[in-house]
């Protein structure tokens, strides 16, 4: 599987969008610097994502959604946001926690 999430991506079974594969690995979002962990739905390429719009149903009993539009980031969790692989802690912060210790 590549180290790379797809471009658009729904949560939502019922969505032409929804890939249970990249879901069960896991993908973190970044929206406009700051990471979400409530997105729907996203696009990284058009720049939005969808989140729910409160605790608010519609008529079929799925969430209400809005549409925010940004600068969309994601990743793997295992890979980080830079491609770079995550794992331990940086040398400095190393050296930093044997001193500590």
């Amino acid at each position: 599987m590549s180290d790379t999430p797809p471009d658009r991506l729904s949560n939502n079974p019922r969505s032409p969008h929804f890939d249970v594969e990249p879901l069960r690995r896991g993908i973190n979002v970044r929206f406009k610097g700051r990471e979400r962990t409530d997105v729907e739905e996203y696009c990284v390429s058009e720049g939005w994502i969808r989140v729910a719009a409160g605790k608010a149903l519609d008529r079929y009993g799925q969430p209400v959604t809005i549409k925010l539009n940004g600068e969309v980031e994601v990743w793997y969790p295992d890979v980080g946001p830079a491609g770079q692989e995550q794992g331990g802690a940086a040398p400095a912060e190393a050296d930093q926690a044997e001193d500590e210790a």
